[in-house]
């Protein structure tokens, strides 16, 4: 009489899953070059040449970290997905016992991690060179959490799902970043909102890194009055969590109409 095996369960599957993408991810040197310490070396360069004053440095640095984890988030996990495509694993971890949840939780261990590391590194550096000041207190810290996560959660849902377009590594940088690149510009990373044309303020108010990045200044301004500077003339916390909560079902719908586990079939 033979006993049943209990195979691991999707959780359990999904954190191991997980804890082999942190290792790659890590063993990859340009994976931190490029993908981590990216958006700290923009916060130097474009920090050194555009703040001058102590406000204008902490709704920077609010900015860069909400565009840092958003370039981990949507174009890393994207690109990785990518690769896992063009190199066979998809198509690999399709004949194995593990579900396609299971994969995704992997992922999404990844890009958490990373998405963590990031933030600290880019508030390390606004710290000790821009002599921003952190949040003092556990309301503005939960503020930052919530909106970190559904950031990154809504972010890599849409980077999966636009990761379908790019048929090779060599195109996905394109596929990825272009939209990245021009919504930094509609979103208030580079150019704060209410300097922009109205048209200019609607498209990027309809992508969640504009929320993102919104969010965080809430949390890293010296006081409330800076709200006056966004196109709204406040924080509208509540319309930020709407509009990343959408996003995310969004993001779903569209991973799990258009996820292809090859290049050739669904």
């Amino acid at each position: 009489m033979t006993t049943a095996v209990a195979l691991p369960g999707t959780l359990s599957l999904g954190l191991a899953r997980g804890a082999t993408e942190l290792r790659e991810f890590f063993r990859q040197k340009e994976n931190l070059i490029f993908t981590v310490s990216l958006p700290a070396i923009l916060m130097l360069l474009l920090g050194t040449v555009y703040v001058r004053e102590p406000a204008a440095a902490q709704m920077f640095a609010a900015s860069m970290i909400g565009a840092g984890i958003i370039s981990t988030s949507f174009v890393g996990l994207g690109m990785s997905v990518v690769a896992d495509r063009e190199d066979g694993t998809l198509k690999r971890l399709r004949g194995t016992p593990m579900p396609f949840t299971s994969y995704f939780i992997g992922k999404i261990v990844l890009v958490f991690v990373s998405s963590l590391f990031e933030a600290v590194l880019l508030m390390i550096v606004a710290v000790l060179r821009f002599d921003v000041e952190l949040p003092s207190t556990a309301q503005k810290w939960l503020t930052f959490g919530w909106v970190f996560t559904l950031g990154v959660i809504s972010c890599s849902l849409i980077g999966v799902a636009l990761s379908t377009i790019a048929k090779s590594t060599r195109n996905a940088a394109g596929v990825l970043n272009l939209p990245y690149i021009v919504l930094q510009f509609l979103s208030g990373v580079f150019i704060m909102q209410m300097a922009l044309p109205e048209s200019l303020r609607t498209v990027g108010s309809l992508f969640p890194l504009k929320w993102v990045c919104q969010g965080f200044r809430s949390v890293f301004a010296l006081n409330d009055d800076y709200a006056v500077m966004e196109a709204a003339g406040s924080w509208e916390l509540g319309k930020i969590a709407l509009v990343l909560g959408a996003w995310t079902i969004v993001g779903l719908v569209l991973v799990s109409r258009t996820f292809k586990w090859s290049n050739t079939s669904r």
